[in-house]
């Protein structure tokens, strides 16, 4: 009688980093290649970002981000093949990647209350995934879950980070883009809730000359080893 095929232990990976690094088609092709979830927390932070312009929230008044916390649903599908966001039953995977959205978005994930909201919904999705997840976004090692199994921080140099993200955003000027990536993680850094850094643990993955299949190939390795040694 053969043996059943044993199963790959379930494994959480958090991998965090600055825009620009790789770190969504990173994260997405892992979790693609090995079955596992996936979970962008930046889109999260970008829909309740969505939902408070869309609701005439000042997003300079902290104290009035607070109070609406907690009133919007929000949905992350977490199929990496085709993840998906919803904020009150309506989809917005389009709309919170507007420049609105982005430059509004470090003040509202600054507030204490929203980074515990989201937190909340992030826990709750990486703990009810059968096989495993990629978490990807800022806090993850550090904060959100950091008793995961793999940490990984990737980094890459302004100038590679501010090439890659202009030619996602066609038109865009390689300077302003540089300058505005250097601002964003200037305000990520430095809030006071769960800044943008590197966890002690997490494995430092330098992007700027490799490729994005290298980068992928590097992090599966990564994640392999942590499933072999459970």
């Amino acid at each position: 009688m053969e043996k059943a095929a044993r199963t790959a232990p379930a494994v959480i990976v958090a991998i965090d980093g600055p825009s620009g690094t790789g770190k969504s088609s990173t994260s997405k092709a892992v979790a693609a290649q090995l079955g596992l979830s996936y979970l962008d927390t930046g889109a999260q932070y970008r829909a309740i970002t969505w939902w408070m312009v869309n609701n005439g929230i000042d997003i300079t008044d902290p104290s009035a981000i607070a109070a609406a916390a907690e009133k919007p649903e929000i949905i992350s599908g977490t199929d990496p093949t085709g993840p998906t966001i919803t904020v009150d039953g309506a989809d917005v995977a389009g709309p919170i990647r507007t420049q609105e959205v982005t430059s509004k978005v470090s003040a509202v994930s600054a507030v204490p209350e929203v980074r515990a909201r989201i937190t909340e919904l992030q826990r709750s999705l990486a703990g009810s995934a059968e096989h495993g997840i990629v978490v990807e976004g800022r806090d993850i090692g550090t904060t959100v879950l950091p008793d995961a199994d793999l940490k990984v921080f990737l980094t890459a140099s302004p100038e590679a980070r501010a090439a890659r993200r202009s030619g996602e955003l066609k038109g865009s000027d390689i300077h302003q883009t540089r300058e505005a990536l250097l601002k964003r993680d200037a305000a990520d850094s430095n809030r006071k809730t769960s800044p943008l850094a590197k966890a002690d643990d997490a494995v430092e993955v330098d992007t700027s000359d490799l490729t994005l299949q290298q980068v992928i190939e590097c992090v599966v390795t990564l994640v392999e080893e942590k499933r072999a040694a459970k």
